[in-house]
């Protein structure tokens, strides 16, 4: 057991309840997962947040994205077209749905504990055909002025990456689908190396290959390419179903430092960490043979969806580490780490 997570008292910091639906008609059924960031010296989520109508007995009811609208769509549990054996996702005649839609949503913090939703500040919400169920999971980078949020677009056509570029918070350029299905986990490194930005990005296979963690390099931040598998799930381990990148990569002397999240057969999420070379983030120097944190806290065992601890954002303050972390896909939480400690879990045989 390497848990070395010093999880906050106040956890979770946010639950459903403490937020508003964005629409009449719906209900928040869980936050998850946010985007960190500093700006105007506060600390900023970006949260995942996962409405529904509410529902009724012996139905499945879910939004869906329509023009400018939402249209609600309503199933008999008892349809013999429908499979809803995952809470999250549901098949109804041949097609995939998610049982929730997902946008994103700010809210800030003096103290990095007890944070608010400011006035003023737009929720981001999907936009078009490729984001018809939603956006998801938002990773902010910030490179010279501009912060860059790269953040899961889902649709029927499939799950890609999509970007928006802010420097205010309150306008937004778009840049549409960068990487296009099956892509999610999309973390941009904050700064450029030997003039290129680079990603971490996780595509997926159903018959060939596996949910494996790849590295990407853009001219621009924007066109990706030459791209390069990097970290593989392992047979018989805590990350042997998937494998997928948390925040952009932390700067160390020893190497580019990943927290990054893994699943088992059984879907519980961990997280762990693995180091890339500084001058070449495509050498994967060492990674960690267990987690550096584990779901065991109730918040993260029991919820939407259990047995889970998942983040894409975080802060750094000289060794200090705080992670904000979706638990059991329904509550954020945060908990601090120590940057050194992770260094010292690291073992170098994973190394090529």
């Amino acid at each position: 057991m390497n848990d070395t997570a010093l999880r906050f008292a106040e956890n979770p910091i946010l639950s459903p309840k403490d937020l508003v639906p964005s629409r009449t008609g719906l209900e928040i059924a869980c936050l998850l997962n946010p985007g960190v960031f500093k700006f105007q010296d506060k600390t900023w989520l970006l949260i995942r947040v996962a409405e529904r109508p509410q529902q009724k007995p012996g139905f499945i009811s879910f939004p869906v994205l329509h023009g400018t609208g939402i249209e609600i769509i309503e199933i008999a549990e008892n349809d013999p077209d429908l499979i809803a054996d995952d809470p999250r996702v549901i098949t109804y005649q041949g097609a995939d749905y998610l049982t929730t839609l997902s946008h994103l949503r700010l809210v800030c913090s003096d103290d990095g504990i007890n944070f608010y939703q400011p006035e003023g500040y737009p929720l981001l919400q999907g936009e078009g055909p490729d984001e018809a169920f939603g956006i998801e999971d938002c990773r902010v980078a910030f490179i010279n002025d501009t912060y860059y949020l790269t953040f899961t677009s889902v649709s029927a056509h499939g799950v890609g990456v999509g970007m928006r570029t802010t420097k205010d918070w309150k306008t937004f350029e778009k840049h549409g689908m960068i990487i296009p299905p099956h892509n999610k986990d999309c973390a941009i490194f904050e700064e450029k190396i030997n003039g290129k930005f680079y990603a971490l990005h996780r595509p997926s296979s159903v018959d060939l290959g596996g949910n494996y963690i790849w590295l990407a390099e853009s001219p621009d931040g924007i066109h990706w390419g030459n791209h390069k598998c990097l970290v593989k799930t392992r047979k018989n381990s805590w990350d042997s179903r998937r494998v997928g990148a948390g925040a952009a990569p932390i700067k160390t002397d020893k190497g580019w430092l990943e927290i990054y999240h893994g699943a088992n057969s059984e879907h519980q999420y961990c997280l762990g960490a693995f180091l890339m070379d500084l001058n070449d983030p495509s050498k994967v120097l060492a990674q960690t043979d267990e987690p550096i944190m584990r779901p065991v806290a109730e918040y993260e065992l029991c919820g939407f969806f259990g047995q889970v601890v998942f983040t894409n954002g975080h802060t750094v303050e000289g060794d200090e580490l705080t992670i904000y972390y979706g638990a059991a896909d329904e509550f954020v939480c945060g908990a601090k780490f120590s940057i050194q400690k992770i260094l010292s879990q690291l073992s170098y045989h994973h190394a090529d």
